[in-house]
């Protein structure tokens, strides 16, 4: 009995040390970020080898500029798409987390009765005649409360699978991120980093590839339109002109000159 627990103490023991060894990796690797330039992310990493794997090459733009070389209306547009609050809260806006959570909730429970409504359809089929094939169940759209600074947190270190466990972890790096780094390397780091289309990641080339401009000359619609790609880059880079790209760019137009960036 005295060796199981003695095993099991060891083990408990591996496992803290183990914890700790990781988040003062991390802590590490952040605090680096405070004069040095990310060269990759864990994200664009696993992009390279999905791409390597699924089309035998990697097709790969990516050029880092220094906050000042990255237009206003870029950061102001990101800000007012994706984070609102940013200059405000300390990593983790919960406000709205809850109201996400609560939006999730209201699109359960509308997709729940919806199928339940397709298969009271489906079991009233005449009699002497096969029920008609019930479509496929609907899966409700999930809604996001991540910052820029969680995504930012996600993509530098986390995979995209979705835990209890990835989630701590992704709160307690945003937390180191904004206890190191100023709003503005948080904000320079994540628009130099982030996806704007397949094997196309940060600012410069996005402009170059979409407007064939440098990311310190976006205009305030080119930046709106920029902006709105990027809750699903590799949906929207087929249709950057669409007309829910375009309508939503100008609602964020508006809500731009709203928008201090740090």
């Amino acid at each position: 009995m005295r060796l199981a627990w003695r095993a099991l103490l060891r083990l408990a023991t591996l496992v803290v040390l183990s914890t700790i060894s990781l988040q003062l990796y991390f802590l590490a690797r952040i605090a680096l970020m405070m004069v040095v330039d990310p060269q990759s992310t864990t994200f664009q990493r696993s992009e390279a080898w999905r791409l390597l794997v699924d089309k035998g090459e990697v097709l790969w733009s990516q050029q880092w500029v220094d906050y000042e070389r990255i237009s206003p209306n870029l950061k102001r547009a990101v800000i007012a798409s994706e984070d609102a609050a940013f200059a405000e809260h300390s990593g983790v806006d919960w406000d709205a987390i809850e109201k996400a959570w609560e939006r999730n909730q209201r699109a359960e429970e509308r997709i729940e009765r919806l199928n339940l409504l397709q298969e009271r359809r489906s079991s009233k089929a005449p009699a002497g005649r096969p029920a008609p094939a019930a479509p496929p169940p609907r899966a409700a759209k999930v809604v996001g409360g991540s910052t820029i600074t969680q995504q930012l947190a996600k993509n530098l270190f986390l995979g995209s699978e979705r835990s209890l466990a990835r989630k701590g972890q992704e709160f307690v790096i945003t937390l180191m991120l904004e206890s190191l780094l100023s709003k503005q390397r948080i904000l320079e780091i994540y628009l130099n980093s982030v996806e704007w289309g397949e094997g196309l990641f940060g600012a410069q080339a996005a402009a170059r590839h979409y407007f064939r401009t440098d990311a310190a000359s976006l205009g305030a619609m080119q930046a709106a339109r920029l902006a709105v790609m990027l809750p699903a880059p590799k949906r929207f880079e087929k249709r950057p002109n669409s007309a829910y790209v375009l309508g939503r760019a100008g609602t964020i137009t508006a809500r731009m000159g709203a928008i201090d960036p740090p």
